[in-house]
């Protein structure tokens, strides 16, 4: 986790017939044998339709510049958070810099990537707290010292953010966000838009004391939210407000 100041986004607009065999190329790689099966045919009559070759669809995505995207966090950011911030971006080929004067956050990607990684982060950010306070209503109870509350809430944030993003590791290597031969451009293009942000400086965390209890409960809730369609925003998580 890096922090400083922030930068102003821009936005790409790739041919749409190009994005959808992009779209229908990753999902070539799916893990459903009749999915992945369908989405290649469907890519290569497309291709050969508008007589387009796989050095086509590499050369019309060949970003040069990286894009940001500025939101709202906090100005002090806790563990938990910067952890979640980080599995997000790595998910999705981002990176993200924290500025703790304005309590901003920069998410910096390539086209499309960032955009989603934004997405993600807040749907996350927001279902976890969601689902944070449906398990303190139910176990936080009786005369707990403040102390012990903030502990068990500090624990059940880790313990469902490591689950989740554990899970987002699984999902990029089943289906990678970027091809092969444009990891490097895009890696090269982050790191000058980081540059050109300024001096960074980056946050070590420390090593917390957790509740088991609570951490374990973090945990077996991180693994109920459904990533992909908070990133498509078709559903809500399974188990909010729902007693376990």
């Amino acid at each position: 986790m890096v922090t400083s100041r922030l930068q102003k986004a821009h936005t790409v607009e790739p041919s749409p017939v190009i994005e959808k065999i992009k779209k229908l190329l990753a999902l070539a790689h799916s893990s459903n044998e009749h999915e992945a099966a369908l989405a290649a045919g469907h890519a290569q009559r497309l291709l050969a339709e508008h007589n387009l070759a796989m050095a086509d669809i590499e050369a019309a995505h060949r970003p040069d510049k990286a894009d940001t995207i500025e939101t709202t966090v906090s100005k002090s950011l806790p563990k938990w958070l910067r952890h979640l911030s980080a599995g997000v971006s790595s998910a999705f080929d981002c990176q993200a810099v924290h500025h703790p004067a304005t309590g901003k956050m920069t998410f910096i990607g390539v086209g499309a990537d960032v955009q989603v990684a934004v997405y993600t982060f807040t749907y996350l950010d927001r279902t976890i707290r969601m689902l944070c306070s449906s398990y303190m209503k139910r176990h936080a109870t009786g005369a707990l010292a403040n102390r012990h509350r903030e502990l068990m809430r500090h624990s059940y944030y880790l313990g469902a953010v490591t689950t989740i993003t554990a899970r987002l590791r699984e999902q990029k290597a089943e289906t990678p966000v970027t091809t092969g031969a444009l990891v490097p451009v895009k890696e090269g293009l982050i790191r000058q838009a980081m540059t050109a942000i300024g001096t960074l400086r980056t946050m070590h965390s420390r090593k917390s004391y957790i509740n088991s209890n609570a951490y374990t409960f973090g945990q077996a809730d991180g693994a109920t939210i459904g990533l992909r369609h908070g990133v498509t925003g078709t559903a809500s998580p399974r188990g909010i407000g729902q007693p376990r």
